[in-house]
């Protein structure tokens, strides 16, 4: 029993006692404590150190974003610079601003990442060269909002980014509305389309489906040579049709089969390419009158297609006709669009006649164009 008292005696010593301030080396707690910070910082700066986890993982420290030259649903482009090369980047908030779901963040997650596994692999010179991207931005900086101000903002967290060259020469669609009076020569007509055709070829032998194939996806350089741009809806084909299925795409260039959620395949990109050829052609938009209900519906009930001009070569007008054929099945595989165009003789006119000339072959007028 004194044994027992004694231990809860010296409990409730211990309980009641106190520490004097004036016996405490704070001087030695400073010391100690601004060992383990430092201690910890380091453990931090090296992990933020480590090398890419991916091999598509780039170096940040590399990356100069600038200024903004196109916004999005889910993000925006800049132009920069990465290890000195002129760049576009591509950077998506995953919801940050509180008004997308968690399941929608999943989705963008999972949609970047599909991106980049698609297009870190490819290498075509009509295809936009994919420089690297970054899963964890937090120490990526982006120019604020005011055009006027040189101030930095912080991305959020979990936003990431896509690297890609920089083309100045913008997208396509671009290109062919500031031509839309004075049209486009024959010649350049089938010179970007063949560009297309051959990047959409190179993707379909890897069994790559684009999925959203539109003059906006599509860049042009200086020089007027196009890159098939935006693997956002991008994925590898499936074995078997059914599994890819749903209504991916821009209304307008999405063929029935895809309007309709039936099972598809890559013929889906070749009939958007014959939207885009008649676009070239006519540097024009297919359906300008009709509400995206109405075009949905007279696309798959009523066989509607852009009306080809009469001035149309009959050879590329047929490529048209096939590439937009309502049965996939009757479609031309890409490889052969290719041929097609490569077989088409430029050299006698034949491009779009400009707004106010009179009707006629065009190879009766000067040969203009860019």
């Amino acid at each position: 029993m004194a044994s027992s008292a004694g231990g809860a005696s010296s409990a409730a010593a211990k309980k009641d006692s106190y520490v004097r301030a004036d016996k405490i080396d704070l001087e030695s707690l400073d010391i100690q404590l601004e060992k383990q910070l430092a201690k910890t910082w380091e453990k931090h700066k090296g992990r933020s150190q480590q090398g890419p986890r991916e091999e598509w993982e780039i170096d940040l420290a590399k990356l100069d974003i600038r200024h903004v030259i196109a916004r999005g649903t889910y993000g925006s482009v800049y132009r920069g610079t990465y290890d000195g090369q002129d760049v576009a980047v591509k950077l998506l908030d995953w919801g940050e601003d509180g008004f997308a779901t968690e399941t929608e963040t999943a989705a963008l997650r999972a949609s970047f990442k599909q991106e980049v596994a698609v297009w870190h692999e490819l290498s075509h010179p009509n295809v936009t060269k994919f420089i690297g991207a970054s899963m964890g931005t937090t120490d990526l900086k982006i120019p604020a909002n005011s055009s006027n101000s040189g101030a930095r903002t912080e991305l959020p967290p979990r936003a990431c980014c896509v690297v890609v060259e920089y083309l100045a020469g913008g997208n396509l669609k671009q290109y062919l509305i500031k031509n839309r009076r004075r049209k486009l020569a024959y010649k350049v007509v089938v010179q970007i389309a063949l560009d297309m055709a051959r990047g959409l070829s190179y993707l379909h032998s890897r069994k790559i489906v684009h999925r959203d194939v539109k003059s906006e996806n599509m860049l042009l350089d200086t020089q007027r040579n196009l890159k098939i741009a935006d693997f956002g809806v991008a994925r590898v084909e499936a074995q078997n049709p059914k599994d890819m299925t749903g209504a991916t795409g821009t209304l307008g260039y999405m063929a029935p089969e895809v309007l309709e959620g039936k099972p598809y395949n890559r013929k889906c990109d070749v009939y958007s390419f014959g939207i885009c050829l008649w676009e070239i052609y006519c540097c024009d938009m297919p359906y300008p009158d009709l509400s995206f209900a109405d075009v949905s519906s007279a696309v798959v009930h009523q066989n509607l297609r852009p009306e080809i001009p009469r001035c149309c070569p009959s050879a590329l007008a047929n490529i048209m006709r096939r590439c937009w054929d309502a049965n996939p099945d009757k479609r031309p595989d890409m490889d052969e669009v290719v041929r097609l165009l490569e077989a088409l003789d430029t050299s006698k006119g034949g491009g779009m006649i400009p707004e106010g000339q009179a009707s006629g072959c065009l190879c009766f007028f000067r040969a203009r164009g860019p």
